[in-house]
């Protein structure tokens, strides 16, 4: 005795895939439906395999002809994949899209997450079904971005769950206090506390004084958690002799003339420091696909750590979730990291967003002086969610209690007097 059709059905349907359209020509005579049934066979030689139905249409081209090609949807070609199963009613399918013939003269999506061209190497029988062995004459990947999914008979897109651990790292405050004229022994506690929490801190800045601010004492320097913001190569040797373990620089201006970014990242993968790159308004309206396009170019230059930082430009949960999709796709194994803002009670949310988006990174600033959302902030949101942190909150409160004293007034922060 077997299952019967339909709950067969509805157990497949709790398991999720991606989405591909699977094609074939020639040019003039393209068809094409929408299929999950996919996935890799072998490495050498490359192969995949797709599953149709033989009642299809599809089935019968790719039998007479020994070719098909396969696209990849991303999250925002849902329409497509919908015209391809049949639920849009439109005379051309392909009009939907930009479609290019491959070597075999299938289509491929031009903009597709990725596309493989293939010719059948073996056609096996599936019940109702055949499976069809292709071997890849092509493949490309042209755009780094999130798939779409399909899960119990619906669309849908990644849903990353909160991750185990997060850490933040202080880019604000030395900077600020330095303005306000704190000088020596003041900025030197201050630092040494920040980083006896377990958080990275921002000591040297080229704005300071010196031209990287006033350095604390050698013996509170310690190279994981003391990093430098610079703005030329040649400063990365000097900030690596003064102790920094982290060169941190903004794309905008080490990108500024040609090949800068690569010599910055070279002098620093030389000076053995972690090279992180920010990307000012990121999360900017319409700036999407250029600060997509950015981390893609940081990460294929070796940028360990890519930070994406909201500006004078209000993030939004809806932005700050389309984005770090997108830019978790082009980061490959670069680390992502976020700046925000508070702004209207909105910044914690945006740190959920960006959680549940997988970022583990926050850059703060202690009790929100500078307007970034405070390291506090996070740190308590995450005690709330069970996310684990290697950061001492207790004495981040301490600090910002202590910093309140001679502040002037209440800090922003919305939860340092909160001690659990």
């Amino acid at each position: 005795m077997t299952a019967s059709g339909e709950s067969f059905r509805a157990a497949m349907a709790q398991w999720p895939s991606g989405v591909v359209v699977v094609t074939t020509g020639p040019e003039g005579a393209w068809h094409g439906m929408t299929a999950s049934s996919f996935t890799s066979v072998s490495l050498d030689p490359p192969m995949v395999l797709v599953c149709l139905a033989h009642h299809t249409r599809t089935h019968r081209l790719i039998t007479e002809r020994g070719f098909f090609a396969v696209s990849v949807l991303g999250k925002d070609q849902v329409a497509i994949g919908r015209r391809f199963a049949g639920q849009e009613a439109v005379a051309d399918r392909f009009a939907g899209g930009s479609w290019i013939p491959a070597k075999t003269g299938a289509p491929v999506l031009a903009d597709a997450v990725a596309w493989l061209d293939c010719r059948v190497a073996h056609a096996y029988p599936g019940g109702d079904h055949t499976i069809f062995v292709g071997e890849v004459a092509e493949a490309a990947t042209p755009r780094r971005v999130a798939p779409v999914l399909f899960h119990s008979r619906a669309w849908g897109q990644l849903a990353d769950p909160l991750p185990d651990r997060i850490g933040v790292a202080d880019t604000g405050l030395l900077a600020v206090l330095r303005a306000r004229g704190f000088t020596g022994d003041r900025l030197a506690g201050i630092a040494r506390a920040l980083r006896a929490a377990g958080s990275r801190v921002r000591l040297f800045d080229p704005d300071g004084a010196d031209p990287y601010g006033e350095p604390p004492p050698p013996q509170d320097l310690d190279p994981a958690t003391a990093s430098a913001l610079i703005t030329e190569p040649a400063q990365v040797r000097a900030v690596a002799a003064a102790g920094a373990g982290v060169a941190e620089f903004t794309a905008g201006v080490a990108s500024a003339g040609p090949g800068q970014a690569a010599r910055v990242l070279e002098a620093a993968g030389r000076a053995g420091l972690t090279a992180v790159g920010h990307i000012a308004e990121a999360f900017a309206r319409d700036r999407a696909d250029h600060v997509v396009a950015t981390v893609a170019r940081l990460a294929e230059l070796g940028c360990d750590e890519i930070g994406l930082e909201e500006g004078a430009v209000a993030a939004t949960p809806v932005r700050v979730r389309g984005l770090l999709q997108d830019a978790a796709a082009a980061a490959g194994t670069a680390t992502v990291r976020v700046a925000l803002r508070e702004r209207h009670g909105i910044g914690l949310v945006n740190a959920l967003v960006a959680m549940k988006s997988g970022v583990r990174h926050f850059d703060t600033t202690l009790g929100g002086v500078d307007g970034a959302l405070p390291a506090e902030d996070v740190l308590f949101l995450a005690g709330q969610l069970d996310v684990d942190t290697a950061v001492d909150r207790s004495v981040l409160i301490a600090s910002a209690a202590e910093l309140e004293s001679t502040w002037g007034s209440v800090l922003p922060g919305r939860t340092y007097r909160f001690a659990n």
